[in-house]
């Protein structure tokens, strides 16, 4: 499958994005450079992009976040979190707590101009701008309930 070239029947596009917060609860987010096909400029969660023929969701997301922010990250025992289903795939999303240091992060890259923390407030006030891609507000509200947990429940 080539990038905008349409789907075969029965095929499936498996993308992946990675949510990274840190220790106070803010993600860090990422704008896109101006000259990306799909939502030029805009700002977006940490790491975002398809996974390639072969990969594994865990390689799609490690590859993706070494090409837009130039960090290692390795998922070898990590599941995604949720998987949100869309007409032609699905969407694995991983959500991860790391402190990283944004001012080491080699800014910009291709893909990304420029990186930094924000709280969920903020990202939902960004969306009302039109500054940040429209995912559903609850969908996001959820990434920022759920980072640092796995399953449904609560723990009694």
């Amino acid at each position: 499958m080539q990038r905008g070239n349409l789907f075969e029947a029965n095929s499936y596009h498996l993308v992946v994005h990675v949510c990274i917060f840190n220790e106070r609860g803010e993600m860090l987010i990422q704008q896109r450079q101006a000259d990306k096909s799909g939502w030029p400029g805009m700002w977006d969660v940490s790491v975002g992009g398809s996974a390639l023929a072969g990969e594994t969701s865990q390689e799609a997301a490690e590859r993706e976040t070494k090409e837009e922010l130039g960090y290692t990250l390795s998922l070898k025992n990590h599941r995604p979190c949720l998987t949100v289903n869309f007409e032609a795939g699905f969407d694995d999303y991983f959500l991860l707590e790391k402190n990283i240091q944004i001012d080491s992060l080699p800014m910009p890259t291709e893909e990304v101009n420029q990186v930094k923390w924000a709280s969920k407030h903020e990202v939902l006030s960004m969306i009302d701008e039109g500054v940040f891609i429209p995912y559903h507000k609850n969908l996001l509200k959820l990434f920022y309930d759920m980072r640092g947990l796995i399953g449904a429940h609560t723990k009694r």
